[in-house]
């Protein structure tokens, strides 16, 4: 069982391929672990041991046959309790959403998984709607680190992060319109790509509007770009998707650190320009890019050169989250996380020219980096500037703010632009708490993103360390 926990999704297909083992074995492993692991750090809200056991006897027989499906067939994958399942309700964290009314209904993500094999492992935690940087609800309660559970996972895709270094899926979806892939993949120490707007079908569209995007979470950069062929396959009904490219995202990782890096131009910024950063958490992102630039990379220590959005992003965001609630009456307000009802209530008295303003500031920063991609092919930055805090709050203790964006600046700029924006593991504070880098490429450039992170990940990989738990499983206390 160990060993199926720690395989890759590359891994276990060239073990379905040859023979050596069967989905079904390795989906028992999967569900075994999680039944060890979840109860300390609640990544999966709904687990349905015998439809997950279903679509693997399906893959199994598949391979039996000799006619795998697509590209994923049998890999099993963890999905965010934001992406509808025809099997599963949808409930996005919140009393309010009826589970009948999501039943039958495929996202486009999931229904790209399902035509290429993939094995559903369950749903996991968000906070209600999606709606900020760490993961808790009114339903599921608290979504722990897998590294210290008493540490938060981030969020607003925590579940699904806190899966992935824990071997309970070597795959995940999450969600991200400000960070929310990024920063759980961060603090939690594993792979996480926001991909360009448009480059993922996404439906229903988001009440986050063109902040939103979906993507990939994965143990390495290679299963980050599978993923991706996958998931970035058309879906009409996803009226901003971008037209399809057809890129394969696997073959344009491939190489060596070296050829990867050859003649990539890269500005390296610790601050943005006006971040205060953790001394460790600088050094650690520092040393990364200069590593980089002795495989090759040309790396220039400069700023973007644009202020700190904050405003102009909490307008759009907080915007998005009232829309979310706009139809919901009192009686079902009360039912809510009160801080999500706090925000969207004070988002809804923004007036018309307020949101605009934040529109024009959003146009002047994607207009910004358009110029400055053009003398540098990447943008290398710490994924966050702390690592994780206590869980259960939305902001550290002692923090000058009680809104969670005010952690994560190096976040949320790139939802704004659209741009792909990579996080990648880089090393671990002295308290034993992973450290990641951002990379970030040109729109629609995703694959010098994945490149770059590849190239990275193969000079210095962490891929053999795994927290404690995932050998130990949850103590009795924690199960209590």
């Amino acid at each position: 069982m160990n060993d199926f926990v720690r395989m890759t999704a590359m891994e276990l297909l060239q073990g379905y391929e040859d023979k050596s083992f069967s989905p079904v074995e390795v989906t028992e492993a999967l569900l075994k672990q999680i039944e060890r692991c979840n109860p300390a750090v609640n990544a999966y809200c709904l687990v349905d041991a015998e439809t997950t056991l279903a679509f693997a006897r399906e893959s199994e027989k598949r391979y039996v046959d000799g006619k795998p499906r697509g590209q994923l067939d049998g890999v099993p994958v963890a999905v965010k309790d934001v992406f509808l399942t025809p099997m599963w309700p949808t409930l996005k964290g919140s009393r309010t959403v009826l589970p009948e009314s999501t039943m039958g209904k495929e996202a486009p993500c999931v229904a790209a998984l399902n035509r290429n094999g993939y094995v559903p492992l369950g749903k996991t935690t968000t906070p209600e709607f999606g709606w900020k940087g760490v993961t808790d609800n009114p339903i599921d309660g608290v979504t722990r680190n897998p590294w210290n559970p008493e540490k938060t996972a981030g969020g607003s895709s925590g579940g699904s992060a806190a899966a992935v270094p824990l071997g309970m899926g070597p795959l995940a979806l999450g969600t991200d319109a400000g960070g929310s892939i990024r920063i759980p993949a961060g603090f939690c120490g594993h792979v996480g790509l926001k991909p360009s707007f448009g480059e993922v079908p996404h439906w229903p569209a988001s009440p986050f509007g063109t902040l939103a995007h979906a993507g990939p979470m994965t143990w390495t950069v290679t299963d980050c770009a599978l993923m991706m062929n996958v998931i970035s396959e058309a879906d009409l009904r996803d009226t901003n998707a971008i037209p399809r490219r057809n890129i394969d995202y696997l073959e344009a990782i491939a190489g060596e650190p070296k050829d990867l890096l050859k003649g990539v131009r890269i500005a390296y910024s610790a601050t943005l320009g006006y971040v205060n950063v953790d001394r460790e958490v600088e050094e650690t992102v520092r040393e990364a890019a200069h590593l980089l630039q002795s495989l090759g990379a040309e790396v220039t220590e400069v700023a973007p050169g644009f202020d700190d959005p904050l405003a102009a992003f909490g307008h759009l965001f907080y915007g998005g989250a009232a829309n979310a609630l706009r139809n919901l009456g009192k009686r079902q307000r009360a039912l809510m996380d009160p801080q999500l009802v706090g925000v969207a209530e004070k988002a809804a008295q923004l007036t018309m020219l307020d949101y605009l303003a934040a529109v024009n500031e959003r146009t002047a920063l994607c207009e910004r980096m358009a110029n400055f991609h053009r003398k540098y092919d990447l943008l290398l930055t710490p994924t966050l500037p702390i690592t994780a805090f206590k869980a259960g709050r939305e902001v550290p203790e002692d923090w000058p703010s009680t809104r969670w964006p005010s952690w994560t600046p190096f976040t949320y700029p790139f939802n704004m632009t659209g741009q792909p924006a990579l996080s990648v593991p880089c090393g671990f504070s002295s308290d034993g708490l992973p450290i990641g880098l951002q990379l970030v490429g040109r729109r629609f450039d995703d694959a010098s993103v994945l490149r770059v992170g590849q190239a990275y990940q193969l000079a210095a990989p962490l891929t053999d360390k795994r927290p404690e738990l995932f050998h130990t499983g949850a103590t009795e206390g924690e199960k209590a």
